[in-house]
């Protein structure tokens, strides 16, 4: 009586089965990925614009509360450019000599979707929904970016 020997090993079923599963699970995996980062890089960019506003904020109250002296009407409280929050200003009693030079930023951030750090940039004077700064002072920034946001809307709006 002979013996059988089972043979190991997957038949062609079974490695197109794992094939396939595979496949799906690739197909799913690449744009889950790509969501997840574009969601990363609208996070970034969300912070990046709220760093820029609460310095700009910032600047413009010790501006109103007489600790910085501006030297030109058009500015109305808001810095030239956002150079000048970066490069910092004297802060202080003029009157008593007591100043001391304050950075409201430490860089000016890169946008993560042009990746420059190049914002687009309102005035005062400027309408709330302008894009050509008119460069009296800079009261408002926003993304160079022309792409569109996960929610729908475009990145310039934020």
């Amino acid at each position: 009586m002979a013996i059988r020997r089972r043979e190991s090993g997957l038949t062609t079923v079974e490695l197109l089965a794992a094939v396939g599963v595979l496949l799906v699970l690739v197909t799913v995996a690449i744009p889950l990925k790509r969501w997840d980062e574009k969601r990363r890089r609208e996070n970034e960019l969300r912070m990046s614009l709220g760093v820029m506003r609460e310095a700009i904020d910032r600047y413009k109250s010790q501006v109103d509360e007489g600790l910085i002296q501006q030297k030109d009407v058009d500015q109305r409280g808001y810095p030239r450019d956002l150079e000048e929050l970066v490069d910092g200003v004297d802060v202080g009693e003029p009157q008593s000599g007591q100043t001391h030079k304050v950075r409201f930023l430490s860089k000016v951030p890169t946008d993560p979707f042009t990746g420059k750090d190049e914002w687009g940039l309102r005035s005062y004077q400027d309408d709330w929904d302008s894009t050509s700064w008119g460069g009296e002072n800079v009261w408002d920034v926003y993304s160079l970016s022309t792409g569109k946001a996960l929610d729908g809307t475009y990145y310039k709006d934020w």
